[in-house]
C-alpha cells in the first residue's frame, strides 16, 4: 500500500481553466491518475482536456465520485477553495498554491481541525505513489515504482534530486510527499512519519528538511521515541546567513534557532542517520537502508 493517495484516489482539479491547471492535470492523467473533474466558479459545462469542469467542488464530488482536490487557485482565493473542498468530503485535498496569507491559513487550520479531510501544502510540489497515483507537479519518471523507501520533504527541487538519486541507486520509492515550506501547513513531519512507520510496504524513510522552525527536531524526536524503521536525515542551508528568508516563508534563522547545524545535531542525538553532502544523499541511503531494502 502507499499513504494518503493510491489508483483507488479520484482527483478533482481546482483551478483547471486556467495555464497551470490545466497543463498538470494533463501531466497527472498522462501518469495514470484518474483527474475525474475540474472546478472553476462560472465555467460549469466547459471541458478542459476532456475532463468536465463544474461550479463548485460538492458537485463535481457528486456527480463524479472525487475524493482528493487539487488546488492550483490564485493565493488570495485559495483558503477558501481549501475550504470548499474540506466541506465537500474530499479526503485528500493538496494546494501547489504558493504565496497564500499566513492570517488566512490560520483560518483554515482552526477549521480543519474539526474535520477529516488531510491538506497537503500549500506550497508544495505534492505526493506520489509510483506507479499508482500522481497528484501534483512532480515530474513522474524520475520515480522508481514499487520500492520500500518513503520521502518525506519541506522542498519540491530537493525532493525531486533525492528521488532522482535513488532511482539511480536502483532504489524505488513507495511514496514521496512534499509538505510545503510555509510557515502554516497542513500535514507536517510527525504526520509522515507516523503514516510511514505503519506503511508495511515502506521499510525506510528519508526526510528532507532546511532551515527554519524546529519541525525537523520534533521529527527527530518522534522517530526515536515512535519509530522502528531507519532513518536517514537531510537539511539544506547549511551556509545560510541568520536572518536572512532562504527561499520558502518558513525557512528564515531567527536568533539561535532555526539553523541547520542544530537541526543536524537533534538528528543525530535522536539516532538519526545524517548526510551532509547533497550530491551522495542516494549512495548514504543504500548504505544506511542495506539491511531492509
Amino acid at each position: 500500500m502507499s499513504i494518503y493517495v493510491d489508483e483507488n484516489t479520484r482527483v478533482v482539479v481546482q483551478g483547471i481553466t486556467g495555464q497551470e491547471g490545466r497543463f498538470h492535470a494533463r501531466q497527472c492523467m498522462d501518469y495514470g491518475t484518474p483527474v475525474v473533474a475540474g472546478v472553476t466558479p462560472g465555467k460549469g459545462g466547459q471541458e478542459v482536456e476532456g475532463v468536465p469542469v463544474y461550479n463548485t467542488v460538492a458537485e463535481a464530488a457528486k456527480e463524479t465520485g472525487a475524493n482528493c482536490s487539487l488546488i492550483f487557485v490564485p493565493p488570495t482565493l485559495a483558503a477558501d477553495a481549501i475550504l470548499e473542498a474540506a466541506d465537500a468530503g474530499m479526503e485528500t485535498v493538496v494546494t501547489i498554491t504558493e504565496g497564500i496569507p499566513v492570517l488566512d491559513m490560520i483560518r483554515v487550520k482552526t477549521h480543519l481541525r474539526d474535520s477529516t479531510t488531510r491538506l497537503i501544502g500549500p506550497n508544495c510540489p505534492g505526493i506520489i505513489s509510483p506507479g499508482r497515483c500522481k497528484v501534483g507537479i512532480m515530474p513522474g519518471p524520475i520515480h522508481k515504482p514499487g520500492g520500500p523507501v518513503g520521502v518525506v520533504s519541506r522542498s519540491g527541487t530537493l525532493t525531486y534530486e533525492v528521488v532522482d538519486q535513488l532511482t539511480k541507486q536502483g532504489i524505488g520509492q513507495s511514496t514521496c510527499i512534499g509538505i510545503g515550506g510555509d510557515p502554516v501547513n497542513g500535514t507536517s513531519f510527525l504526520d509522515v512519519l507516523d503514516a510511514f512507520e505503519r506503511d508495511p510496504e515502506t521499510a525506510a524513510v528519508l526526510m528532507v528538511g532546511e532551515i527554519g522552525g524546529d519541525a525537523e527536531e520534533r521529527a527527530a524526536e518522534y522517530a526515536a521515541s515512535h519509530m522502528r524503521k531507519p532513518v536517514v536525515g537531510f537539511v539544506a542551508g547549511l551556509t545560510a546567513p541568520p536572518g536572512r528568508r532562504m527561499g520558502h516563508a518558513g525557512a528564515v534563522v531567527s536568533g539561535g534557532s532555526g539553523t541547520a547545524r542544530g537541526k543536524i545535531e537533534a538528528m543525530r542525538e535522536n539516532g538519526v542517520a545524517v548526510c551532509e553532502d547533497l550530491g551522495r544523499l542516494g549512495s548514504c541511503c543504500a548504505e544506511a537502508f542495506s539491511k531492509v531494502i
